[in-house]
């Protein structure tokens, strides 16, 4: 007897739950087994109580270095240091003059991850780690063999770029965990960069914190002094504390990266995130008691007119607010905000779509990006989609929320407790709750997230999300599911997850599931998939690119790295498929075959040459341009294509992209540039070109993006910023200028000016709106 199509889905979802459990108990048992082995007997098995500090912990590494020695390291590389406590603080001012220097052993003996991992760096580094009743102390001789050979271009405070200079990074685990922890970076030039690292993945440098630190240079490198408040922190309950630590070094002129404790090359960049390879922290004593309790009230003033006003008047406003945040225990945090604004936010970055799914811009605001990382779901990523993992739906994205309407109020609760991370948020927008007509009513989205540490490296967790008013103005809206991440050996993950939504009208196939098998060698990958979206499945505080549909896809990669070419790193051969049909009818909808070819110069420029077939079925009509309607049916096609990144010690530097081939039955033929130019390390110009030329039998049409980023940085807390935009699209153009002061350390000053023109070329742009915005913020802290 045939199962009708509720009876299949419901058995559909038990077999899946009964593979992820296999799944789940098969990753439980062979890293159990692999912690039980003698490669790791001596490694961390504390198993802390939900009251964290009640039970001792194991150091994962060498026995404490004995005073006066700093740090001791043992036959398989692991590295256990030493803080040394201070009776006064030091002066930040980089110059690494006071006694402390000269009486306290420097930390060295750094390893190189790249280019010859497990050697020794090149060039000598010491560290020193003080602290005294309030600070964490931080400061680093950094020698170099060649210093006006130096990478040295940024100053924008967390700008990427700093990360491509030369740099010095710390990450500190404060919960010795293992696999979370907060990042430090700077440069020579004292530029300031902050993040937060969540489960050895994913590093959020929105989120920010008080800190300062300051660099100087002398005629064989370069200094740093940093000072970390330990309120800044969040860690275990207890005065005598054993964190994870590690010290990175970026040589950018050559091209080299070391630690203080070995990361191995297969994590390429992402080296500094992987806290399980840190050295352990041992000797620091933070404060018995500590208020921890910040107000940062704010003041805005705004001018704002619009052209579809008969007047074209000016309409003057202001209005004030505030963001909390107190520390419930070490480890938890409260954060809440009334009558919040965002004008201080950039404009987002104008993209080109030729497809018919929904295009992705990130989270610019501050309140949704300091969390971000705690409510990560299944793998999914909020910074764009690419690679084996791009489809995967964002169960909570926090740009559904106030955009539409103004945020009135709302809080969360965010961190640890003992093994389980925890994040908890409820927001109210704007407008009326009882009122069904307001065209804008008052809305309330809360959001909870678990997650629970198990076995060495992985994690399972659960996640619920509702809004009270879903998208179409009827009913509520809820989002659930569970999700399991698993580390085995060095290189191989393994995360799953399943979720359901509720939403009005579901005929019940609402389901989205997910399992993803990756191995990150350096010289061998390999990555495997299935991902299923069934026809409801809605998560409306979340974001999806595409609905109704089963992904399958698989990805092999070889690359070995020539010993007898001196100019090349590495090169990379790689192929991969993805497979994607109809969930409900099993219609092939896409199918992509990539080839890729890469090489990696030691200079860090790199090369990229791909190859593409693919096919894509159009189920209904899409009008890919103005008056260009492509009808139904299937369109097979290939794209060559190559690309060159030019480093970021060339004077313009940034990715060159061209491709041509096939495309719906026609051609297409595309060119790109984003990059930067750069004038001095305080001035720079920042072009985006995208430029595609489509030649259809339903029409030919051009598309053109073209925008500027220019900035001036005065110093690491405060620039100019301007951003120009024209799209072909949308026959606009858009322009942001926006100075930041932060004159203390949490304090802003913002002066935003915005402006759109429509343009038609036929005469000079019409104005359509503009706005000029001043806005004030204190931190206050108590």
């Amino acid at each position: 007897m045939r199962l009708s199509e509720r009876q299949s889905a419901g058995t559909c979802r038990r077999l899946w739950l009964t593979v992820a459990a296999l799944i789940l108990f098969s990753a439980g048992t062979v890293l159990a087994q692999q912690e039980r082995g003698g490669q790791l007997a001596e490694s961390l098995r504390a198993d802390l109580s939900a009251a964290e500090g009640d039970a001792p912990v194991t150091i994962d590494g060498p026995p404490p270095p004995t005073a006066p020695e700093v740090i001791s390291r043992d036959m398989q590389g692991r590295v256990t240091v030493r803080a040394v406590r201070l009776p006064e603080g030091l002066v930040i001012d980089g110059n690494l003059d006071e006694p402390a220097y000269a009486r306290v052993p420097a930390l060295t003996g750094f390893i190189q991850q790249e280019p010859n991992e497990g050697e020794a760096a090149t060039e000598k580094t010491e560290a020193w780690i003080f602290f005294d009743d309030q600070n964490l102390y931080i400061a680093s001789r950094n020698w170099d063999s060649h210093p006006e050979r130096m990478v040295v271009s940024e100053m924008r405070r967390d700008n990427r770029g700093i990360g491509r200079n030369e740099n010095f990074t710390v990450v500190l685990d404060t919960f010795y965990d293992r696999r979370n922890g907060f990042i430090f970076q700077t440069n020579p030039l004292g530029a300031i960069l902050e993040g937060l690292i969540t489960d050895e993945r994913n590093n959020n440098t929105d989120w920010n914190t008080i800190w300062d630190v300051k660099t100087k240079r002398f005629d064989q490198g370069w200094t740093v002094e940093m000072v970390i408040p330990f309120k800044s922190l969040r860690y275990k309950s207890g005065r005598q504390q054993i964190w994870g630590i590690n010290l990175r070094r970026e040589i950018a002129w050559k091209n080299e990266e070391a630690f203080l404790s070995p990361i191995p090359a297969s994590y390429s960049s992402r080296g500094y995130m992987k806290m399980s390879s840190a050295a352990t922290l041992v000797g620091v004593e933070v404060p018995a008691a500590l208020t921890n309790l910040e107000f940062k009230p704010y003041a805005i003033s705004s001018v704002t007119n619009k052209n579809a006003d008969p007047a074209f008047s000016n309409d003057l406003a202001g209005d004030i607010g505030f963001d909390g945040k107190y520390g419930i225990t070490e480890g938890l945090t409260a954060d809440f905000t009334v009558n919040t604004d965002f004008a201080q936010v950039e404009d987002d970055e104008a993209q080109v779509n030729l497809t018919r799914f929904s295009l992705f811009f990130p989270e610019k605001r501050e309140f949704f990006l300091e969390g971000q990382g705690i409510f990560g779901f299944g793998g999914a990523g909020t910074r764009g989609f690419g690679g084996g993992g791009g489809l995967t739906p964002i169960m909570f994205f926090s740009r559904r929320i106030g955009l539409d309407s103004s945020i009135r109020g709302g809080g969360r609760v965010t961190g640890r407790a003992g093994k389980f991370t925890m994040g908890m948020l409820n927001i109210q927008t704007g407008g009326n709750l009882d009122d069904l007509d307001d065209p804008v009513r008052g809305t309330n989205f809360s959001v909870v997230r678990l997650r629970r540490d198990i076995l060495r490296r992985s994690n399972i967790g659960i996640i619920g999300t509702s809004r009270s008013v879903g998208l179409d103005g009827t009913g509520s809206s809820q989002t659930f599911g569970a999700d399991g991440n698993f580390s085995f050996f060095q290189n191989l993950n393994i995360n799953t997850y399943y979720a359901e939504t509720r939403n009005p009208g579901s005929s019940g196939r609402d389901a989205s599931y997910r399992a993803r098998m990756q191995n990150s060698g350096d010289r061998y990958g390999m990555t495997f998939e299935h991902l299923t979206v069934e026809q409801d499945f809605n998560p409306e505080i979340g974001f999806m690119r595409r609905d109704n549909f089963r992904r399958n896809f698989g990805q092999l990669r070889f690359s070995p790295r020539p010993r007898s070419i001196r100019a090349i790193r590495k090169f990379t051969f790689q192929g991969e498929l993805n497979y994607i049909t109809n969930a409900s009818s099993g219609q092939l909808e896409t199918r992509e075959l990539d080839g890729q070819f890469q090489i990696e110069f030691e200079s860090s420029n790199r090369f990229f040459f791909n190859v593409t077939d693919t096919f894509e079925f159009l189920p209904e009509e899409f009008e890919i341009s103005d008056g260009v309607i492509l009808p139904t049916g299937g369109y097979t096609f290939r794209e060559t294509r190559a690309t060159y990144f030019v480093g970021r010690q060339r004077k313009i530097n940034g990715r060159f992209a061209a491709g041509t081939g096939s495309f719906f039955g026609g051609d297409r033929t595309w060119l790109r540039y984003g990059g930067r130019i750069e004038f001095s390390p305080q001035f720079a110009i920042e072009p985006n070109i995208q430029l595609n030329f489509v030649d259809l039998p339903q029409g030919s049409f051009t598309t053109r993006v073209v925008s500027a980023r220019a900035t001036y940085t005065l110093t690491p807390r405060s620039f100019v910023g301007a951003l120009l935009q024209y799209s072909s699209s949308g026959d606009s153009i858009s322009t942001n200028i926006r100075y930041r002061w932060e004159y203390e350390p949490g304090s802003d000053l913002f002066i935003v000016y915005s402006e759109g023109r429509a343009t038609d070329f036929r005469g000079f742009p019409t104005l359509e709106n503009r706005g000029f915005v001043v806005k004030f913020a204190k931190l206050l802290r108590f």
